[in-house]
């Protein structure tokens, strides 16, 4: 629709008075529609009107003023170019080459700006999943607070523990986190993450107690889950790094980029057909994409690849990031 004087010179000057006049009361003067319809003795009907065809001329136009520190224009051009639900940009904007943050920065930013989005959009009857341990996702449950309603009805763990047996633990530590800061009841998944073969695998998901955590992961409504990289985080490297070098060489050789729950895809986001696919134990592929939210946390220069596949791939509903990171994804 065209607006501005050549639309307004078209109608007759004291309809451009009486709307301009409506206009000015209800959105200057903030007076209520039914005391404009008796100040001015016409219907409210008819002020209702008045209203939208001001706003339809361009008499009354909207603006909007991002402050300082909100991204909304970055997080709108991420969402709109990998078709994501959503997207989250936290941090300041100190600069775009993705690397303007040291690891300690960037798990504050990431950890404040996944707390904040899981503490807006949960509710009681979410049931979540929680992938394996990872420094990202550790950063985000602790800086959550307990509410005094709860968010969530279950945390479920979708992954086995990886790593070191000795540090394993923190899978546990991230899935208990989570249900105690959501008032969630927590379910954990007593396996590793990667065995030797896929006869190991299968009998240990025949296990009872094993099985019937398995069991859950069909009713999830949420999954929060980290993106990983093919080069290993200095947090799961210190700990005996699960992936081996052999295994890291393979997966390289195969066009893989990154992983989510330890399914490695492509920098076009589709699953590599890698043997260690076979080899791990947690929610398969198709039970992760066939939840109805997925939320992937990472950010940083080492994950952009993975993160952009991740997106691509459908691995992920929605993206919390930094603004590093943010500027990357769109250039």
């Amino acid at each position: 629709m065209s607006i501005g004087n050549a639309e307004w010179s078209r109608l007759p000057a004291d309809r451009m008075s009486l709307l301009t006049k409506v206009a000015r009361m209800y959105h200057e003067q903030h007076i209520r529609q039914p005391e404009i319809a008796q100040r001015l003795h016409i219907s409210q009907s008819r002020v209702s009107r008045l209203l939208k065809e001001a706003v339809n001329l361009g008499v009354v136009r909207t603006i909007v003023v991002t402050p300082p520190g909100v991204h909304s224009q970055l997080e709108d051009a991420i969402r709109d170019r990998y078709g994501l639900a959503d997207v989250v940009v936290g941090g300041d904007d100190g600069g775009s080459d993705g690397g303007d943050l040291d690891d300690n920065a960037l798990l504050a930013t990431l950890g404040s700006a996944g707390a904040a989005y899981l503490e807006t959009t949960l509710s009681e009857k979410d049931d979540i999943g929680v992938s394996s341990w990872s420094s990202t996702l550790l950063a985000v449950v602790d800086a959550m607070t307990p509410q005094r309603t709860r968010l969530a009805r279950s945390a479920v763990q979708l992954l086995g523990g990886v790593g070191d047996p000795s540090v394993q633990v923190k899978a546990t530590h991230l899935t208990d986190r989570l249900a105690r800061v959501t008032g969630a009841q927590a379910r954990y998944f007593p396996a590793p993450g990667i065995v030797a073969r896929k006869s190991v695998r299968d009998a240990l998901l025949e296990d009872p107690y094993v099985s019937e955590v398995a069991s859950a992961w069909d009713a999830l409504t949420v999954a929060l889950v980290g993106i990983g990289s093919l080069r290993p985080s200095p947090l799961l490297q210190s700990s005996g790094n699960a992936i081996s070098d052999k295994d890291q060489d393979s997966l390289r050789e195969l066009g893989a980029v990154g992983d989510v729950c330890l399914h490695f895809f492509d920098a076009g986001g589709a699953l590599v057909d890698s043997e260690l696919e076979e080899r791990v134990i947690g929610i398969s592929g198709a039970q992760l994409r066939a939840i109805p939210r997925t939320i992937g946390i990472a950010g940083g220069a080492r994950k952009v690849d993975a993160i952009r596949a991740a997106a691509l791939g459908g691995w992920i509903d929605v993206l919390i990031t930094d603004v590093g990171t943010a500027h990357r994804l769109v250039d």
